[in-house]
């Protein structure tokens, strides 16, 4: 595939997953390592660190772009609860980008696609279970709370560094369901743990000779990620026009069955 055609795909790719994680107010990460992988054939672990590297650029320009809606005072009313969930998620991402980089690549495409099945089930969950909406928080503060949202941090830092994603899936029904906040502000407050998060694993990941892959695809790179910005711009737009439950039942379908699909035969 010459590098102008891998560029172009590229763009459209960004721009459909972008489109369809600003309607539910993800940046679309998990759907673009089943892409890197099947469509531009590059090894597990050189999707990961490029998926990672793309995440990075995605979620910092989603976080400027939100601080209209919800400004940094508001943020740091609530930093608390960032911070709790950051103690564990920058433990957790440190360790896992360490173990991928020595893991067996049979193991590693097993391991993310557990991962990327397991992501598919808690979207369906939300989907179904209502799980986006807010209320009264699982554990009030105290003790038990700190534990808890430091073992969420911990689970959630290990997903995004293994998966080279921002972890918001994971991270905004965890911030709703233990903390009891607002949606739109936990989308935001899953930015903030987000950004730290994957740069531990970013740095982590840097040691690796598939590092290399940021070079050798700067095209593709640069071409996604103006596409993922666009296209989460757009589906901002549209939001409202698609029921959430539909669009978050139909995404982690397909999520299901690409993760599955990609990655039972990935070599």
């Amino acid at each position: 595939m010459n590098t102008r055609k891998r560029a172009g795909q590229g763009f459209v790719a960004g721009s459909l997953i972008g489109t369809l994680g600003g309607l539910i107010g993800l940046g679309g990460a998990e759907f673009r390592l089943p892409v890197l992988v099947g469509l531009f054939r590059l090894s597990t672990l050189e999707a990961v660190i490029l998926n990672k590297a793309m995440s990075l650029v995605v979620v910092a320009s989603a976080l400027l772009f939100r601080l209209r809606a919800i400004p940094f005072e508001q943020l740091i009313q609530h930093g608390d609860v960032a911070l709790n969930l950051l103690a564990g998620s920058l433990i957790g991402a440190w360790w896992a980008a360490g173990h991928a980089l020595t893991m067996p690549r049979t193991r590693l495409n097993q391991v993310i696609m557990v991962l990327l099945v397991g992501l598919a089930v808690v979207m369906l969950s939300e989907s179904w279970l209502g799980l986006h909406d807010s209320g009264a928080p699982l554990f009030e503060g105290g003790p038990t709370r700190i534990v808890v949202g430091l073992l969420a941090g911990f689970g959630i830092g290990t997903a995004a560094a293994l998966l080279g994603v921002a972890g918001g899936e994971l991270l905004i029904p965890t911030i709703v369901l233990i903390y009891g906040i607002d949606i739109k502000l936990a989308g935001s407050l899953s930015l903030v743990v987000s950004l730290p998060t994957m740069i531990v694993g970013f740095a982590r990941y840097s040691g690796s000779d598939a590092f290399a892959v940021l070079k050798a695809e700067r095209p593709l790179f640069r071409w996604m990620v103006v596409g993922s910005i666009l296209g989460a711009g757009m589906g901002g737009l549209l939001l409202g026009l698609v029921p959430p439950e539909i669009l978050i039942s139909g995404l982690g379908v397909i999520l299901l069955i690409s993760a599955v699909k990609t990655f039972k035969h990935a070599h």
